[in-house]
């Protein structure tokens, strides 16, 4: 990194701890919400597939003003601790409800699946968008491409890891005929709030950082 961007890039409102805490409560919330199943247009999904999509906006903003090593380091240190706790909150609140403290006296199969398949595609569509947002970024002056590419194809690997692991031949007799149609149908809607409402709130959020500092850092190269 030169000189001349360390002070720049000291002065953007970034907490790295402040992102890893974020990433551990969106995959916690969605991991709690994809239990419950929602009915859209006739099709099958979930709650999950309207939180998930805002960690991606995080994700992104940290790549473009602080690099890609600082968004790996917040995947790396939220990846555990999100594991454990989406199995605990998993496991206390069973398809919405509360199911008292007594539950964690068993291990729970089901639901550690969930936290595995979410730990999965948590780690693998996160590294995936870091990837691809901060290549096309380099390439393209755009500002709306490298969100909405990296959504995209981030999503893509995300959903198809999550639910193959969660949900193939799941004790959830629900879930295991289903699982394959409320996927497609989860991807649908994320990309589609992603696109619809992440994407220019990504862009509304680089505006103010903009305004406030006057330029965006160039970060350093990964």
């Amino acid at each position: 990194m030169s000189s001349h961007q360390a002070p720049a890039q000291q002065r953007v409102p970034f907490s790295l701890p402040a992102l890893v805490a974020l990433h551990i409560a969106i995959v916690i919330a969605s991991n709690y919400l994809v239990q419950i199943p929602v009915t859209l247009l006739g099709f099958h999904s979930t709650w999950g597939a309207f939180s998930f999509p805002f960690i991606f906006v995080a994700t992104d903003l940290t790549v473009r003003l602080i690099g890609k090593a600082p968004a790996r380091r917040v995947v790396a240190r939220a990846m555990l601790p999100a594991l454990l706790a989406s199995y605990v909150v998993g496991v206390l609140f069973r398809d919405g409800q509360f199911g008292g403290l007594a539950a964690l006296s068993e291990f729970n199969a089901f639901v550690f699946r969930i936290a595995l398949a979410s730990f999965a595609a948590y780690v693998l569509g996160q590294l995936l968008d870091i990837q691809v947002f901060d290549r096309i970024r380099r390439r393209s002056s755009a500002w709306w491409l490298a969100p909405a590419a990296a959504s995209i194809v981030g999503q893509a690997l995300d959903t198809a890891v999550f639910f193959a692991i969660a949900f193939w031949r799941s004790s959830d007799p629900f879930m295991a005929a289903n699982w394959v149609e409320i996927a497609w149908v989860d991807y649908a809607v994320k990309l589609s709030v992603s696109l619809l409402l992440f994407v220019p709130a990504y862009g509304v959020a680089l505006a103010a950082i903009v305004r406030t500092l006057g330029r965006v850092p160039e970060p350093a190269a990964a």
